[in-house]
């Protein structure tokens, strides 16, 4: 027999159980939903991001909300990048930034492709690794990850 159907003919036992999904919700620290990381590793999905990362600063506006970018992912925040239909990124990432979110991109990547850092926009910051960033804002600051 399921849990469920043996919670749903102990009341005793319902109660204990929304209990204990009260204390494990309770245990999560107030506020870590508020602090996310996109991460992108192509740039297919960047005008997406961007609108999500609008979107969520619309319904939670003091989060914290950092791009990670690596590999083909950093080509939407080089100057002059624009998606397929000619439509340029940088209005985007700099209203965003201008709402205080951070754009990272892996520095590793710059020098594998041989990209400049003055090729990239001028609100974007340089990490070691993107990778590493990511799991670091996990793990050490307890940002939420997304990938679109």
């Amino acid at each position: 027999m399921n849990i469920m159907k043996r919670t749903l003919r102990s009341p005793l036992l319902a109660v204990l159980l929304i209990g204990l999904l009260g204390a494990v919700s309770a245990a999560q620290p107030a506020g870590t939903w508020d602090k996310v990381v996109f991460h992108l590793d192509e740039t297919r999905n960047a005008r997406w991001a961007l609108m999500l990362a609008r979107s969520y600063l619309d319904d939670v506006p003091k989060a914290q909300i950092v791009f990670v970018a690596y590999g083909p992912g950093v080509d939407f925040l080089l100057e002059n990048a624009a998606d397929r239909h000619d439509d340029p990124y940088d209005y985007a990432v700099f209203n965003l930034a201008r709402r205080g979110v951070v754009f990272r991109v892996c520095a590793a990547t710059l020098a594998a492709r041989k990209i400049s850092a003055s090729d990239l926009l001028d609100v974007v910051e340089s990490v070691p690794s993107g990778i590493s960033e990511i799991a670091r804002l996990q793990v050490k600051e307890g940002f939420a990850y997304l990938k679109p």
